[in-house]
């Protein structure tokens, strides 16, 4: 069974930063320093478990009227079992309760396609990000 949920204790932020540090700096080589930033002090982070194990986590950044979805991590046993897209539709649905009415994500380009199937649209040029390729992507919450 998956569960997701507001990350607000300290083991489930912990969990939270386990899961990016695995993702992130151990497989995708992020440099610690870009990893982690001061928007992680005030974010809005969820942790999905499955079967009561962390599995994964995103971010929700706020803004006035647009959120910010990032940190979107997975550990590998959990992909392809609907955690990452049950994640985005978390961070939207937090986005909605805030008042939100639009999310904007910086997705690596070869997720593009998995946020496309969610909604999205890409906006502008691929650019670099802790070295690896990007593209600004929004989608309207209505």
């Amino acid at each position: 069974m998956r569960t997701i949920d507001l990350a607000e204790s300290f083991q489930d932020r912990a969990a939270v930063f386990a899961i990016r540090g695995a993702v992130f700096i151990a497989e995708q080589q992020v440099p610690v320093a870009e990893e982690w930033d001061s928007r992680d002090l005030t974010a809005d982070h969820l942790l999905a478990r499955i079967d009561g194990v962390p599995a994964g986590t995103g971010r929700l950044v706020t803004g006035r009227e647009r959120g910010v979805l990032g940190r979107l991590a997975v550990l590998p046993e959990a992909r392809g079992t609907g955690t990452g897209a049950a994640l985005v539709r978390a961070v939207e649905e937090r986005a909605r309760k805030l008042g939100l009415g639009e999310i904007e994500l910086h997705a690596q380009t070869r997720a593009l396609g998995f946020y496309e199937r969610l909604g999205y649209t890409a906006r502008g040029e691929e650019f670099l990000d802790a070295g690896i390729r990007h593209r600004d992507m929004r989608k309207r919450l209505d």
